[in-house]
């Protein structure tokens, strides 16, 4: 008599009337991988993957570390990052000046994700720097102010251009041909070759 023949046998004499051949065999052999649990190690292990991965996108040298979505800024204000210290050192003139202009930091409990888990601090820091927040309407009077400064110089600057310096004839500057020529236009700078 071989092996199977004599397994066979064993397991027809112990077999109950309820059982089938099915059950037998699960009883004699048991299940070669248990099953997947809740807290499967390598399950967690893909969770924890698919989350960074979300956060990091490709992990290029290019990533923006200080990058926030415009959709968590709430309506009516706007956020910038602010330095906060210079190789370790608080500026104290500074922050008064940013307190005057309006900005104030971002409290961490409003986005909690910016931050590692169980941060005690109530401000959003990174390298040195604070991401502040201030009315939106502020920040457009502030932008306007510094266009109208900028636009100044510019005026300034051409009227000196265009002036005649003291003890030379006025009709070299005024005549249109030896004028000075002032580009407002944007281009490409050269890049010279090495060589």
């Amino acid at each position: 008599m071989d092996i199977q023949t004599q397994t066979a046998g064993r397991r027809r004499r112990s077999r109950r009337p309820e059982e089938t051949e099915e059950t037998v065999v699960e009883a004699i052999r048991p299940e070669m991988r248990p099953p997947l649990r809740d807290d499967d190690p390598r399950a967690a292990a893909k969770r924890r993957t698919a989350e960074i991965l979300g956060h990091l996108g490709t992990m290029d040298e290019g990533v923006d570390e200080f990058y926030f979505s415009p959709d968590q800024i709430p309506d009516g204000w706007t956020y910038e990052w602010k330095r906060r210290t210079i190789m370790g050192q608080e500026d104290p003139a500074y922050q008064v000046a940013l307190a005057r202009t309006g900005w104030e930091a971002v409290p961490s409990s409003r986005h909690p994700e910016m931050m590692p888990a169980g941060w005690k601090g109530a401000t959003i820091e990174r390298k040195g720097m604070v991401l502040m927040q201030r009315p939106q309407e502020i920040t457009e009077r502030v932008e306007e102010l510094d266009l109208r400064k900028a636009r100044n110089q510019i005026k300034a600057k051409e009227q000196q251009l265009n002036a005649a310096p003291p003890g030379t004839m006025q009709s070299e500057y005024t005549n249109p041909k030896t004028m000075p020529k002032i580009s407002k236009s944007y281009e490409a700078m050269p890049v010279p070759k090495d060589e």
